[in-house]
């Protein structure tokens, strides 16, 4: 035990006497959450268009104001042709373009009907969605006015009351969505990146030679090398999730030590994969680019942006050896949920399980390497 303590004491050293190091391990994580908790949204809040109005009339006027009521519309330009519109649109300065065409009021009084045409920027599918919904609730609100005039006064109401209740989310503000899993990021940059470079740096130091024919045994060396990054990774939690309730208002309603206790596990998981890395490879460079390899494929794959269900079939079954989805999808329930431990069992000892192999792997192969 003594001499974890010495290879702990020695290690903690170490890591705060390199510069490069330290910004990895306190300025990047709280950056990184302040950053992509606002930046990354599939919220639409900026909506450029483009009006057509051939027909000149008050009812093309009123709805065009309709458009302009919205916070997330900003009428770009009034264009007198849809080539001049299209041109706008093909250019990137505008997402929609909305046609009017001429007889618009007279078909509306005469026929009691009228078109007009929505064209949305569809190079982002999901964005384009959005914005045509978007469009298509304001064009509907302005039917239901239409309706209304022509039932002289009358206001006409739909058949079914619909009353929409929000669980988990009421507000349906993306960053209660982002931030926890953006916290399970920052605790996996030091589990993964930094256990892998810090082993691999005795290699290049060539003192990895000393402490093998050194008395420290194998599982001392590994537990020194990898614990201080185990209680790094637990302070970067902790500071994240003060930051998310305090900046950004995340609810917690769930046990705090539930959290810190799967978190304890999932590091060991990162820690294992961070050390069988630095058995591979020679360098820090080396380290860090395979690192990174299964960590951007680890969090694009993560559910982290988009739903997992949503992935093909064959996508979701390699989802099974991905760490982070499991812990993105705990932390999420534990967070804004509420669950208990009977409610994240079993992708619990999914990482448990992850962790037992990860860690058995490295350490087998590093006894390999260093025979």
């Amino acid at each position: 035990m003594r001499t974890i303590l010495y290879i702990l004491q020695k290690e903690f050293r170490q890591i705060f006497r390199n510069k490069s190091m330290l910004p990895i391990i306190f300025v990047i994580p709280v950056v990184q959450l302040l950053i992509l908790a606002f930046a990354v949204t599939f919220e639409i809040k900026n909506i450029n268009l483009v009006i057509v109005d051939m027909d000149h009339s008050v009812a093309s006027r009123q709805l065009v104001s309709k458009f302009s009521a919205p916070p997330f519309y900003h009428i770009k330009a009034y264009a007198d042709s849809y080539t001049e519109a299209e041109e706008q649109l093909k250019t990137g300065k505008a997402h929609q373009i909305l046609i009017i065409p001429n007889q618009f009021e007279n078909d509306l009084q005469k026929e009691s009907k009228a078109s007009v045409q929505l064209i949305t920027n569809a190079i982002d599918g999901s964005a384009a969605a959005i914005m045509n919904a978007y469009g298509n609730s304001i064009i509907l609100d302005y039917n239901k006015d239409i309706l209304v005039d022509l039932s002289g006064g009358m206001d006409i109401k739909p058949p079914f009351d619909i009353r929409y209740s929000y669980w988990f989310n009421p507000e349906l503000d993306y960053k209660t969505y982002m931030v926890p899993g953006i916290l399970v990021l920052l605790v996996t940059i030091i589990g993964m990146f930094l256990s892998s470079m810090n082993v691999v740096r005795e290699k290049e130091m060539g003192t990895i030679e000393q402490i093998n024919v050194s008395p420290v045994k194998k599982y001392q060396f590994v537990i020194g090398k990898l614990l201080p990054f185990w209680f790094i990774a637990l302070f970067e939690l902790a500071f994240g999730l003060t930051l998310a309730r305090i900046v950004f208002d995340i609810p917690i309603l769930g046990s705090l030590w539930l959290i810190f206790g799967v978190a304890s596990v999932y590091l060991l998981a990162t820690l294992g994969i961070g050390l069988l890395i630095s058995t591979l490879v020679n360098t820090q460079q080396q380290a860090m680019f395979l690192a990174w390899f299964f960590a951007v494929v680890f969090i694009m794959m993560s559910g982290l942006f988009t739903p997992v269900d949503s992935m093909p079939e064959w996508a979701q079954n390699i989802n099974i050896i991905n760490p982070i989805a499991y812990f993105i999808r705990i932390i999420r329930m534990i967070m804004l949920k509420g669950s208990q431990f009977q409610d994240i069992l079993k992708p619990f000892m999914a990482i448990a399980i992850y962790a037992v192999c990860s860690l058995t792997l490295a350490v087998w192969r590093y006894r390999k390497v260093a025979s």
